[in-house]
């Protein structure tokens, strides 16, 4: 147990290290990798196995959430492919000016070499990605959709180039696995049986490792396609995305040992560290790169750019690419370890743009022309809400029931704001009046400026950062009227009232209360209890009884 407390303690040390610098944890564990190669530290036998099945958890899991008809969208496939010949293409140019210029690391290099490297660098990382958009709360909104496909368009490219490098021809017997297209009916089945909790888990791991890795592997094929494809196979199970969330914990932790195990390659050199300094060079082009392409498939421009800005880091897949290249012969190792501090540095320069992103892209929006709205992408044109009384973002549970309440008991004229389109459909189908937008969007907030009648706005978005990005929107475009927000946490609570918020429900606060309604109405009336909670728990009034939601909108008070 002594090598894995001193590779577990100083994982531990250089995330917790990276989290201080408010950096990505997994700079910190590609770091510890590094110290620990440094120091000499003694060979982990298991940390291999650990990282590799690390990442065949996580193509798992990006196969569970693929909606494979989705890829077929051109501004997702042309994107990616025309994007990744545009990255490699720099990226030869500019490796091969470092070469002229006098850098022996790239000197000594071919062509071929050169453009596997540009190859590795066209990757950006999708769990970086992801957990950038899950902090705006914007995995549902256009530009989170169209990033997300194209990085399982990316992932898919770095898949095939991994099976492809093996070098040996798949067996005849590869043939047998199309019987899983009907074999996914009895893995559905099974699934429907297990039920949830640890149990879900280990059958999704287990599915993974041996029908994913396993299988693909005995007949000749590159295990991570297997796990890549059993997650697509299972991707339409209403289990999903719950599957897919239980394995994320465990998966993170196996990358961990991914992450420290690159590290472990080699310690870098003043020449190494400077060359991947260098190449984040390239991350400006790339990101102009996304943003032309976008644009040119009708996008709006700070569509285009928030989708460029996300997606401007390298991959974690680079690297993967990088050492299978090394470990065949076709480049130096010490590539390896350059791509890998690469990736480190991109992460800590990626987080920094970010924190600030949706500002930066509005601002970068004036380098490309302006497009008149009837000429942008159906999913991108410029909504108006017209003439309302109140407007609710974010219809979740919480959101629909405060739409539900002002509408029916208030008489307001409502509309709800929404981004997901398979949560505006359903809502329209129950005869909600819903805009399919990005309440973040500064020129969205423009046109509810100009529609005048708007009284009462209520963020109910399920992540804090998005309620406070949309509050600093309405702020920006001039909005006079209530905000109402919710929250979870009484230092959101607290955040939301500094900047600005006119009221904040306190969803766990209003839950106890909503409990105490039900168990007093049981008691006295010897019924169930009103089930129909309103916004934070509360029923709505029945006939006779006095209203008091807009109240504290009136008074400006915190309800608890």
């Amino acid at each position: 147990m002594g090598p894995a407390a001193l590779y577990i303690g100083a994982a531990l040390a250089g995330g917790f290290l990276a989290v201080l610098l408010r950096l990505p944890p997994l700079v910190g564990f590609l770091v510890a990798g590094f110290a620990l190669g440094a120091a000499g530290a003694p060979d982990l036998p298991y940390l291999e196995p650990i990282a590799n099945l690390g990442v065949v958890l996580l193509l798992f899991a990006i196969g569970l959430k693929l909606d494979v008809r989705t890829l077929l969208r051109r501004e997702i496939w042309l994107t990616t492919v025309v994007h990744l010949a545009i990255s490699v293409g720099i990226a030869v140019g500019f490796l091969g000016l470092l070469a002229v210029v006098g850098f022996a690391l790239v000197a000594g290099q071919s062509f071929g070499a050169l453009a596997l490297i540009g190859f590795a660098l066209s990757f950006s990382s999708t769990v970086f990605v992801v957990k950038v958009l899950d902090d705006r709360s914007d995995t549902t909104s256009l530009y989170g959709r169209i990033a997300i496909g194209v990085l399982v368009m990316q992932d898919v490219a770095a898949v095939v180039f991994l099976s492809v490098a093996g070098g040996h021809a798949p067996s005849p017997w590869a043939l047998l696995l199309v019987l899983l297209l009907p074999g996914r009916w009895v893995l559905h089945r099974i699934w429907d049986r297990v039920g949830h909790g640890e149990l879900q888990a280990l059958f999704g791991v287990a599915v993974a490792v041996v029908l994913g890795y396993g299988l693909f592997e005995l007949v000749g094929i590159d295990g991570d396609v297997g796990a890549l494809v059993v997650g697509v196979l299972l991707s339409s199970h209403p289990q999903a995305t719950e599957l897919s969330r239980s394995l994320m914990t465990f998966k993170d932790l196996m990358l961990v040992a991914f992450f420290v195990e690159i590290g472990l390659h080699g310690t870098p050199h003043v020449a190494e560290i400077g060359v991947a300094a260098i190449v984040l060079l390239l991350l400006p082009f790339q990101v102009a790169a996304y943003a032309v392409m976008l644009w040119t498939m009708r996008l709006r421009r700070r569509t285009s750019f928030l989708a460029g800005l996300v997606l401007s880091n390298y991959s974690e897949f680079g690297i993967i690419v990088v050492a299978v290249g090394a470990s065949n012969g076709l480049l130096d190792e010490q590539w390896v370890v350059i791509v890998s501090l690469a990736v480190a540095f991109s992460f800590a320069l990626s987080s920094i743009v970010n924190r600030r992103g949706v500002e930066l892209a509005t601002r970068l929006s004036r380098l490309l022309p302006r497009r008149d709205s009837d000429r942008l992408h159906p999913d991108d044109r410029l909504v108006d809400i017209g003439e309302v009384d109140a407007v609710v973002l974010g219809l979740g549970r919480v959101g629909s029931a405060t739409y539900a309440r002002l509408r029916d008991e208030y008489g307001l004229q409502v509309v709800g704001v929404e981004h997901d389109a398979t949560r505006v459909a359903a809502l329209e189908d129950e005869g909600f009046e819903v805009v399919r937008a990005d309440a973040t969007d500064l020129e969205f907030w423009a046109r509810v400026h100009r529609a005048g009648r708007v009284r009462i706005a209520v963020l109910a978005m399920p992540f804090h950062n998005a309620n406070l990005i949309a509050l600093a929107r309405l702020q920006a475009a001039g909005f006079t009227g209530k905000v109402a927000a919710i929250a979870r946490y009484d230092d959101d609570v607290a955040e939301l009232q500094r900047h600005g918020a006119d009221a904040v429900f306190h969803l766990y606060g209003s839950a106890g209360s909503a409990l105490a309604d039900h168990a007093a109405a049981v008691l006295l009336g010897g019924g169930r209890g009103d089930r129909r909670a309103g916004p934070g728990g509360h029923r709505p009034a029945r006939p006779g009884e006095e209203l008091d939601v807009l109240e504290p909108l009136e008074r400006g008070e915190q309800r608890p």
